[in-house]
């Protein structure tokens, strides 16, 4: 993992969140721990099934 990759997108993320605060506008993600925490689960998911080598084409499959 990119150290720096990662905290660019940290300081990218807090520099967009303090403007949608600033600018009184909702923020475009869950604005509850369990909401962030589904997300950090989709993250995780996807990297297990990565790691295990299995999947489905389904783009391939219908065609496209």
């Amino acid at each position: 993992m990119n150290t720096t990759l990662a905290v660019l997108a940290l300081v990218t993320g807090t520099v967009a969140g303090a403007v949608f605060a600033y600018l009184q506008v909702p923020i475009p993600a869950p604005p509850t721990l369990s909401g962030l925490l589904g997300i950090v689960g989709i993250y995780l998911g996807y990297k297990i099934v990565q790691a295990m080598g299995i999947g489905f084409d389904l783009l391939g499959a219908l065609g496209l």
